[in-house]
């Protein structure tokens, strides 16, 4: 007997130490009243508010949302989620919005002192900016900024060290977060924008951006794949001839996503066989991992080779466009390798045009971020071809040679020292970068021809 307790004591201890070090299952923004924050010293503390309006200076402000999910994939509150669309239908009426989605990922969820939400608040503080600047330039009405911070519990043990152990209960709640309410979610958001387009006929300026970040780009992945797969295939012109390829809402941006390149192979083997894309395309998804994502590209392999130890897998081919060839794709490797480090795959490298630090590293001011992404969506439009390279927010995007000109899916190998592990989202030229991105997938094509004539941008070199 004593043999047996000491046994199973020191098992017994570390299942309570793992138990009451558990991080709370619960919503966090419960009170669904609309708060205003004017950045006074007197202002309303908005934390537990899901729909608040925050200002980014100038007189400029942005409307935040959160929408909560459990440990099953259900909204936390439906309410929450009417509260939220609600406010943003009310500001659809008199204004047009550029509503930005965020899903964070592992190790994170939606406290109000979590630090994704503080690097989201930044990000919608500088498109705010960056809009007061492009109707000042352009002369079109500002549109609202409108973000969603969708939470769920990217974390579920708080204890240093140990919590790096739930990467694979987290990967599994995030594909059931993935197949739950964020479809419904993502869809009332974009029926917003539909609705809006269709009150206008054709002079809309409302955009809709989902971005994803590590097991949050799995979930935004998860969500959407089969809606984007269909578009793709549903875009016909006259006389049946192919269109530009449509995604969902605007533009899709995953950054380290964690799941496996295998889910991805239909969108990639569609994009891959058609060899030509019209000037009038647009990027529909982005997938930006770092060489320096350590998470994804070794431990999540290791777990994917133990979990799909007993699976059938073959050599499947499929017709390269660009090199009239035909390629071999080993499914193995794809079922066990992160996207983002999957070479087959891969369309482009984004590098640092000049090698700084960090803390050298100043935010652009919106004047420059509008030249930039001009010149990009100018080079984009008319040179985007194999090979070609692209400056964007002082940074080098640099097609591959097995890639077609204008393919709208981008799967971006970035250089460590843009982004320096798998967490690290902070650095200001990859914010930039993506809002730049933003600025070309989404920008209204008036606002646009009137930028080109107010601002001196060279053409592109053939």
């Amino acid at each position: 007997m004593k043999l047996y307790r000491s046994a199973v004591t020191p098992a017994i201890l570390v299942l309570m130490v793992m138990l009451t070090a558990c991080t709370q299952h619960i919503p966090y923004r419960t009170n669904n009243e609309f708060c205003i924050n004017s950045g006074q010293s007197n202002s309303q503390n908005c934390d537990a508010h899901s729909i608040q309006q925050l200002p980014a200076g100038e007189g400029a402000n942005y409307l935040l949302g959160f929408i909560e999910f459990d440990d099953q994939g259900q909204l936390w509150d439906r309410k929450q989620m009417q509260a939220v669309v609600d406010k943003f239908a009310t500001e659809a009426a008199n204004k047009d919005l550029l509503m930005v989605v965020f899903v964070h990922g592992w190790q994170h969820n939606a406290a109000p002192e979590d630090g994704n939400i503080k690097t989201f608040r930044n990000v919608l503080t500088k498109l705010s900016m960056d809009e007061k600047h492009f109707s000042e330039a352009s002369g079109q009405p500002a549109r609202q900024v409108a973000g969603v911070y969708l939470g769920w519990r990217g974390e579920s043990i708080s204890v240093p060290l140990v919590k790096n152990l739930t990467f694979w209960d987290r990967k599994n709640t995030a594909e059931k977060v993935g197949h739950g309410g964020v479809t419904e979610v993502l869809n009332r958001l974009e029926q917003l924008k539909s609705a809006k387009d269709s009150t206008q006929s054709g002079s809309s300026a409302t955009r809709l951006i989902v971005i994803g970040h590590s097991f949050g780009g799995a979930i935004v992945h998860n969500a959407l794949t089969q809606i984007l797969e269909s578009r793709f295939i549903h875009t016909t012109g006259p006389a049946g001839l192919a269109s530009d390829a449509k995604g969902f809402g605007n533009l899709v941006v995953l950054i380290n996503p964690a799941f496996e390149a295998g889910q991805y192979t239909p969108l990639s083997d569609m994009s891959t066989e058609r060899g030509f894309y019209f000037e009038s395309q647009l990027p529909v998804v982005a997938i930006l991992t770092s060489e320096a994502d350590y998470a994804t590209r070794y431990a999540f392999p290791a777990g994917r080779w133990l979990s799909t130890l007993f699976e059938s897998t073959h050599l499947s081919t499929r017709n390269n466009a660009v090199t009239h060839q035909e390629e071999t794709i080993s499914q193995d490797d794809a079922n066990v390798a992160a996207v983002g480090h999957f070479k087959p795959y891969r369309t482009h490298k984004l590098y640092p045009e000049q090698v700084l630090l960090r803390s050298s590293v100043d935010v652009p001011s919106s004047d420059k971020s509008v030249r930039s992404a001009l010149a990009a969506a100018s080079v984009w439009a008319a040179n985007d071809a194999p090979g070609s390279k692209i400056s964007i927010a002082d940074l080098t995007l640099e097609r591959t040679n097995t890639s077609a000109g204008r393919n709208p899916y981008l799967v971006i190998q970035v250089d460590r020292n843009l982004i320096a592990n798998h967490n690290d989202i902070d650095d200001p030229r990859i914010i930039d970068f993506i809002q730049q991105l933003i600025f070309i997938s989404n920008l209204p094509e008036e606002s646009k021809k009137s930028l080109i004539k107010k601002v001196d941008i060279p053409s592109p070199s053939n």
